[in-house]
C-alpha cells in the first residue's frame, strides 16, 4: 500500500511539473519583472555547531528591472542543517553536568532586498550576478533524549550569487540555476558550543518566471 501511494505521489509530481512548463505564460513574469522559486542545497562552513550539508531548504525571490539589465527586488529563503554528536559530558548551570548524545539543528531564515545584473536579457540563456542584503533569524537547537535546548538569534545577512536562467521556449517558465555564498552575523552560545557568525556555500535549482 505504501509503495502504491509513493508511486502515485511521484506520478502526480511529474504531471504537475509538466503542466507548469506547459503554461502559456511569457518567459518572464512581466516585461520588466522576474521571479524564482528554488530548491537549495546548503554547505555550512565551519560554524562550530553544524557542519553537515543538506538539501532541506528553499528560496523565493522576485524583482523589477529598473534599467535594461539591473533589477531590484525582495527575497526570503530558509534552510535546516543537522548533525549528530556522540555521547559526551556537557556543563549544565552552575556546577551541574549532563552526559548524553545530541542531534544538532541549525535553522536559518534570511530575508531582505536582492539585486542582480543580467546579461543577454530577453535571450534564451541569461547569466547574471547579484547580491542579497537583509536580516537573518537563526535557531540553534540541541535535541537529547526527550529534551531540547535552543538559542534564537538575529543578525545581518549578505549573500553574493552568480547564476543563469534558461528559457527553452518562447512561452512558458524556464530553469534557474545559481551558486551562492552567504554570511550572517548571528551569535549564540549553547552548552560548550559558541557560534560567532554563520557562513555557507550553496546551490539553487528551480523555476524562473
Amino acid at each position: 500500500m505504501k509503495t502504491i501511494k509513493y508511486l502515485s505521489l511521484r506520478v502526480f509530481a511529474v504531471i504537475a511539473l509538466a503542466l507548469v512548463f506547459a503554461l502559456p505564460t511569457k518567459a518572464q513574469m512581466t516585461d520588466n519583472g522576474y521571479a524564482n522559486i528554488d530548491w537549495q542545497y546548503n554547505f555550512p562552513l565551519s560554524n562550530n555547531f553544524v557542519d553537515k550539508s543538506s538539501g532541506w531548504g528553499m528560496n523565493f525571490e522576485g524583482g523589477y528591472f529598473l534599467t535594461d539589465n539591473f533589477a531590484l527586488g525582495a527575497f526570503l529563503n530558509y534552510h535546516s542543517n543537522h548533525e549528530y554528536f556522540g555521547r559526551q559530558t556537557l556543563p549544565v548551570g552552575e556546577g551541574g553536568s549532563l552526559n548524553t548524545d545530541q542531534q544538532h539543528t541549525a535553522f536559518q531564515l534570511p530575508f531582505g532586498l536582492t539585486s542582480r545584473y543580467v546579461w543577454n536579457r530577453g535571450g534564451a540563456f541569461q547569466p547574471y550576478a547579484g547580491v542579497k542584503l537583509g536580516a537573518e533569524y537563526a535557531q540553534l537547537k540541541s535535541t537529547f533524549n526527550v529534551f531540547e535546548a535552543n538559542k534564537n538569534t538575529w543578525g545581518f545577512h549578505v549573500s553574493p550569487e552568480i547564476g543563469f536562467n534558461v528559457y527553452p521556449w518562447a512561452y512558458g517558465p524556464g530553469l534557474h540555476v545559481a551558486a551562492y555564498y552567504s554570511y550572517s552575523t548571528n551569535k549564540g552560545d549553547l552548552f560548550t558550543y559558541n557560534v560567532d557568525g554563520l557562513s555557507n556555500f550553496g546551490l539553487r535549482v528551480g523555476i524562473a518566471f
